[in-house]
């Protein structure tokens, strides 16, 4: 009896140890797939907050929790298990489709950079018209926010799953959800924190504290630069991402020289700096994709402006 319980025990042991391995592997996964898809993260927190401008104070935050949930809902009910079934029935797809999504990463990233310009027009028509009103015009821009966020999250899991694309099935749906809700959470978070920064500031510009008033009246004066800078580097970070990705897709296909070329040149200049060679490195490895990636980008942003009838449909 004795010597059945403690086999009893040595198997829950061994069962126990197995499944803190996988939540290991799950959580190790996870966190690989997170920093792969950091410019689309970046991108999706800057975009955002222009969809509660106009708002009342006390409707920014229900709103930016509607679309935090039309966000989770695009993850988890329609891209995670069409992601799923493309990396069991057609995993070689996986490698096109993400570049693709890289493409359209470069797109977004030189379209604004084109707009920044001066060229194009701001915005991609995803805001209310400014005649709707109250109930009318959050549910446009709701549905809005959700339409555009469904590419971002599209592209944020297939980043996620080229990561875990050689792992089981159990363990790529599990990796994909903790993704889905970490970044959910992080985004909107992020989001919720910035929109309703300008209204602390302001609260404490009101106060009684000689410091707490010069603190928020920075905070108010502050807040429009850091929404401008998180732009910038939104944009850079599409750029540099996309451009990886499609290298990094042309080298699989066997067009290996441009990574190679961006990498040898980015080893080449971190051994002339042996004290900063990893950060050198990593800078002009990301530098490099980051130009390509705006190439590709005008390329496609050139094509569309050119197009026949384009310029009289931006008129």
């Amino acid at each position: 009896m004795s010597g059945g319980l403690v086999a009893l025990l040595d198997d829950v042991a061994a069962i126990a140890k197995l499944a803190a391995a996988s939540v290991d592997d799950i959580g190790a996964a996870a966190g690989r797939a997170g920093a792969k898809a950091v410019g689309v993260v970046v991108d999706d927190t800057a975009v955002t907050p222009r969809y509660v401008t106009g708002f009342t104070p006390d409707r920014e935050l229900p709103i930016i929790w509607r679309i935090a949930r039309g966000s989770l809902r695009n993850k988890v009910v329609f891209i995670l298990p069409a992601a799923l079934l493309l990396s069991q029935f057609l995993p070689g797809a996986i490698t096109p489709i993400l570049m693709l999504g890289g493409a359209y990463l470069c797109y977004e990233g030189a379209e604004k950079v084109y707009e920044a310009l001066g060229g194009g027009h701001q915005g991609h028509g995803d805001e209310a018209p400014a005649a709707a009103s109250g109930q009318a015009r959050e549910e446009q821009m709701v549905a809005g926010a959700i339409r555009t966020d469904f590419i971002l999250s599209a592209e944020i899991m297939a980043i996620s799953l080229a990561e875990v694309a050689d792992q089981t099935l159990w363990l790529r749906a599990a990796t994909l959800l903790v993704v889905a809700f970490v970044i959910t959470a992080l985004v909107y978070g992020v989001v919720g924190l910035i929109v309703k920064m300008d209204d602390f500031g302001l609260r404490l510009a009101q106060g009684e504290s000689g410091a707490g008033r010069s603190f928020g009246r920075g905070l108010v004066r502050g807040m429009p630069k850091v929404l401008a800078a998180l732009a910038v580097v939104g944009t850079a970070a599409m750029l540099w991402v996309g451009g990886h990705i499609i290298l990094a897709g042309l080298e699989k296909f066997g067009l290996e020289a441009p990574l190679h070329v961006i990498h040898d040149l980015a080893v080449g200049m971190g051994r002339t700096m042996p004290f900063a060679g990893g950060v050198v490195t990593w800078l002009v490895e990301t530098l490099g994709s980051g130009l390509f990636g705006l190439l590709v980008g005008a390329v496609i942003v050139a094509a569309l402006h050119l197009r026949p009838g384009a310029r009289a449909h931006a008129h």
